[in-house]
């Protein structure tokens, strides 16, 4: 593929860390040259070139290859510049794909008049916002969970869970799974013990610290959850530090059902969202001011959420709140170093809008039918619904066991999802035409030979 991508940001730069070496053709633009050199340290030898200009504009995008681009990329701070390169691909290149990260909320509520071929032609929308939003909530409806993703429409889920002792399974087989829940398909798809992969099978015994990804249909997580750890009790009290887009997004989302506290320091900004929110309690401080944290009942928190723009604001806050009590920590990190450093102490998930962002984007540009593509372990591993098409002549994997799959060491197929049932996969589990299939992926530099596999051959096709 030729594919143009605007701004050479972290989500910039990140995106063409998965797309090299996968025989691309990758033309990165932004106006900083300092980024566009390190980029072209790092990757000018893997077909990536560079281009200092500004990224709407129609020289720069001729200049760029639209004329041949298969896809454009806009991800520059600017939602004006992304949504305009947008317009220009394909007022004067028709440039036929075309995806845009827009994070103001006043455009995504127009997103249906506004974002259409007949005004601004944007194939696909990112809303950072909006995804780090929806993973949030998912984790504070599975208290325990590292990780919460959603296959074929939430008919399916993965989910990654520390385990603990206390926990049933801590310190028994794979295998005793299957007894102490006889009613309940699973299939642990992956370990990560102290950031190394273990490729599990029956035998493999679960310790403590493990985080184990495992795959099951949605009604049956918070059994499988009950195992892995000791039984958590449902979240009830949240305190939200910072009320920018993220924060007051999620307390919305949350407020019907939960106790909800936003900290903010802005005075305007809390008057703005006390108009907004109808059952949230807002405040005006700092959420690392220890004596408005103890005259909150910080001790009696549930989940604690540091979701301002600061990382070391961010960090600090988490730290003290844990300290004082807080059952839960979550702290949004942009900096994935800090993000590796702080998980698991005193922070109990780190989350990073970049690595949502970037499973999103490589959901619309993998190559074959790939319906999502999910970043694990900050990047480190990846998760892939894949739609199985064609048949025993034109493609490797329909009419085939599961383990008959030519598949990369350690890459697991987890379940199927055919119609609307879930089949968690075994070796025996013949994979059909049509079969929405997840596979989980320790190693991302694996992902290209997983995506070849459900590539339909040219006889299917004629």
């Amino acid at each position: 593929m030729r594919i143009i991508v605007l701004g050479a940001g972290q989500v910039g730069r990140s995106l063409v860390e998965q797309l090299v070496g996968e025989k691309n053709h990758i033309t990165v633009v932004d106006r900083n040259p300092e980024r566009l050199q390190l980029l072209q340290e790092l990757h000018g030898v893997n077909g990536v070139t560079t281009l200092c200009a500004h990224g709407a504009h129609p020289v720069t995008l001729s200049q760029a290859g639209a004329e041949d681009a298969d896809m454009l990329v806009a991800v520059t701070n600017s939602d004006e510049v992304n949504m305009i390169a947008c317009q220009v691909a394909q007022s004067l290149f028709n440039v036929p794909n075309k995806i845009a990260r827009v994070r103001e909320q006043g455009y995504m509520t127009q997103n249906h008049a506004l974002f259409s071929k007949a005004a601004v032609p944007v194939d696909v929308l990112i809303n950072p916002e909006a995804l780090v939003t929806q993973h949030l909530k998912k984790l504070i409806r599975y208290p325990g969970a590292l990780q919460v993703i959603n296959f074929a429409d939430g008919l399916a889920q993965l989910v990654a869970v520390r385990a603990t002792n206390g926990g049933a399974l801590v310190g028994q087989r794979i295998s005793m799974l299957r007894e102490r829940l006889p009613a309940v398909e699973i299939r642990v798809a992956a370990i990560f013990r102290k950031n190394h992969a273990v490729i599990p099978d029956g035998d493999t015994l679960i310790q403590d610290g493990d985080e184990v990804f495992f795959v099951a249909a949605r009604p049956d997580i918070r059994l499988v959850l009950n195992e892995l750890r000791r039984r958590e009790k449902p979240y009830k009290r949240i305190i939200i530090a910072g009320g920018g887009n993220i924060g007051a997004r999620l307390a919305s989302v949350l407020e019907d059902d939960y106790r909800v506290k936003v900290i903010e320091q802005d005075m305007a900004r809390c008057q703005f969202l006390s108009q907004r929110l109808r059952r949230t309690t807002v405040l005006n401080g700092s959420a690392s001011d220890r004596e408005l944290l103890l005259e909150e009942s910080i001790e009696a928190a549930d989940v604690y959420l540091a979701l301002t723009n600061d990382d070391e604001a961010n960090i600090m806050s988490s730290m003290l709140a844990k300290r004082m009590g807080a059952r839960t920590v979550i702290t949004l990190i942009s900096n994935p170093a800090y993000a590796d450093l702080v998980q698991g102490g005193s922070i109990d998930i780190a989350i990073s809008p970049q690595q949502a962002t970037i499973g999103a984007l490589l959901t619309h540009v993998r190559r074959g039918d790939v319906v999502a593509v999910h970043s694990l372990r900050r990047g480190t591993a990846e998760a892939m619904e894949a739609i199985a098409h064609g048949d025993a002549q034109s493609s490797q994997v329909v009419g085939k066991r599961i383990d008959e799959l030519p598949l990369p060491p350690g890459a697991m197929v987890g379940a199927l999802v055919r119609g609307e049932d879930v089949m968690i996969a075994h070796d025996s589990t013949q994979i059909e035409e049509g079969d929405h299939v997840i596979v989980i992926v320790p190693d991302k530099r694996d992902m290209q030979a997983v995506e070849r596999l459900f590539q339909v051959g040219v006889t299917f096709l004629l």
